[in-house]
């Protein structure tokens, strides 16, 4: 029999990566909204600054076709499609109530991020966590934002002086969590994490036998494209969760 490894939340959070993507356009308002309806309780994506100030929610920060592909930094809101949803907009149309975990890709936009979150209101801003591949750009983040989660975004290889070291700086700088891709994690090292008390996340959790493998592991919390299969291996895992 499995033995399952405690996480630090009393249950862990299923993020939908991008929405729900394996079943709507990615980063749409309607991929988000699905995915709450599917039993998400945190949705993920990634956030970029238009020219005008405006937060907005796409992967790789660019738009429209070659050879006319602009860069969403040098566009003002007004000129992007219509299905590329501000922050503002996600949280008018899904409510504040859900985890919501935010790649930074231009770091530009933490601000704005922060600022709409505690706009939003509803606990917004204590459900908001805060991604970034460099840990000492997340640690700069702490004073101006003591209200959200952040979190080192990273892969175990990149950890130059091993993840024990790495764990105690994150603990030490106030950073919540780190996040590395599933197969990077162990029961050990989800437990050595914890003993610093660090959220230990997983992205890239796609089939059932790695999220069933990664919940018995103790981790906090995944990130999957596939809402339907996420959300079972919660159930199943932990079948009394809200």
């Amino acid at each position: 029999m499995t033995v399952r490894l405690p996480a630090l939340l009393t249950t862990p959070i299923g993020f939908a990566h991008r929405g729900a993507r394996a079943d709507a356009q990615e980063n749409t308002i309607e991929a988000f909204s699905l995915a709450l309806q599917k039993g998400a309780t945190g949705l993920e994506s990634d956030v970029w600054l238009t020219d005008d100030g405006e937060a907005v929610l796409d992967h790789d920060g660019m738009v429209g076709r070659r050879p006319r592909r602009r860069a969403i930094r040098a566009c003002r809101r007004s000129e992007l499609p219509s299905h590329v949803p501000t922050l503002d907009e996600l949280y008018a149309e899904c409510g504040t109530g859900m985890e919501l975990s935010l790649d930074v890709k231009d770091a530009d936009a933490f601000q704005r991020v922060v600022a709409v979150a505690r706009a939003a209101g509803g606990g917004a801003p204590e459900r908001l966590w805060l991604c970034h591949p460099d840990w000492e750009t997340v640690a700069g983040w702490r004073g101006a934002a003591p209200d959200v989660r952040l979190v080192d975004s990273t892969r175990l290889h990149r950890m130059k002086h091993g993840p024990e070291r790495r764990a105690a700086l994150l603990s030490k700088s106030g950073i919540d969590a780190v996040n590395l891709h599933h197969s990077d994690w162990t029961g050990g090292l989800t437990t050595m994490f914890h003993r610093f008390g660090v959220f230990a996340l997983a992205w890239d959790a796609q089939q059932p036998r790695v999220l069933d493998e990664l919940l018995d592991l103790g981790i906090d919390g995944v990130y999957s494209d596939h809402v339907g299969r996420m959300t079972a291996a919660l159930e199943r895992a932990y079948p009394m969760r809200d």
